[in-house]
């Protein structure tokens, strides 16, 4: 019988990139269930104070300092957090050559080696209890690249393959993995993207432009939270794909069943 709340399962929760967006949703999601919950911005300053939530100050751009007030907050919760989401991040929109590696290496480093330390603070002693669950906030991007987002692509990419080697070493264990790909969201993710390229191409403007529009016309991001709670109440480790009915069932089915250049072909007439 599935649980009723996620609190039956998880007591305490500990969000990253919780100001705004999907980060915000899982904790308004997670405090209604009775959740005690630990969210994370750059600024805590964004982040509202109420009963039952302790904003922590993380900037993934420095790790070290990232674990240490991972670990402090995870102390004041007993030890250790029930439940972990690696959910902060941020795009980046432009032509990968005509781009500062720079740019693209402070992206890669902060999606994915601190997202990995971080898993690796919070795995530890959920494995010592025998029970826990991580979550991976991934991206449909991982299955359908976006254009001129290859940094994105790559990390988000890596972040699911992560999750599935997790999700075999842990099998057995009591612990769950949970690699959650989302797909477009009314959110302010655009507008906080990184955009290198002060002139762009005509062709750079119609992908942003088709970016834009699937935003504009996709669900709210408490669809997302209302997924990832189905999720927590199976306690299972897997895959949950989220997201409009096209992006998250539709296409993933088109995918394995039509050739490589078929999808090839449709994701460059999608985004014109």
């Amino acid at each position: 019988m599935s649980a009723a709340k996620v609190s039956d399962l998880h007591r305490t929760a500990f969000v990253t990139g919780a100001s705004s967006g999907l980060g915000a949703a899982f904790v308004e999601m997670l405090l209604a269930d009775g959740v005690r919950v630990w969210g994370t911005a750059r600024d805590p300053a964004r982040l509202a104070a109420r009963e039952n939530f302790s904003p922590v100050t993380l900037d993934l751009a420095d790790p070290a300092t990232a674990e240490r007030n991972f670990l402090q907050a995870a102390g004041a919760a007993g030890g250790a957090f029930d439940l972990v989401i690696n959910n902060a991040g941020y795009g980046v929109f432009g032509p990968f050559a005509a781009t500062d590696f720079a740019v693209w290496q402070a992206q890669l480093d902060a999606m994915m080696p601190a997202t990995l330390r971080l898993a690796h603070a919070a795995l530890r002693p959920m494995l010592a209890r025998r029970r826990g669950c991580l979550v991976n906030i991934s991206s449909l991007a991982a299955e359908f690249p976006l254009p001129f987002m290859s940094g994105y692509n790559v990390a988000k990419a890596g972040l699911s393959a992560f999750s599935e080697s997790l999700a075999f070493e842990t099998r057995g264990t009591g612990v769950s993995i949970i690699d959650f790909r989302p797909g477009d969201y009314r959110t302010p993710f655009n507008q906080a993207m990184h955009r290198p390229t002060a002139e762009p191409s005509a062709i750079e403007a119609r992908a942003w432009r088709r970016l834009e529009a699937n935003l504009l016309a996709a669900p709210s991001s408490a669809r997302a939270a209302a997924d990832l709670r189905r999720a927590l109440l199976h306690g299972r480790s897997g895959t949950v794909r989220s997201g409009s009915f096209f992006q998250a069932r539709l296409a993933p089915l088109l995918a394995r069943l039509a050739p490589l250049v078929l999808l090839r072909a449709a994701l460059r007439i999608y985004y014109r």
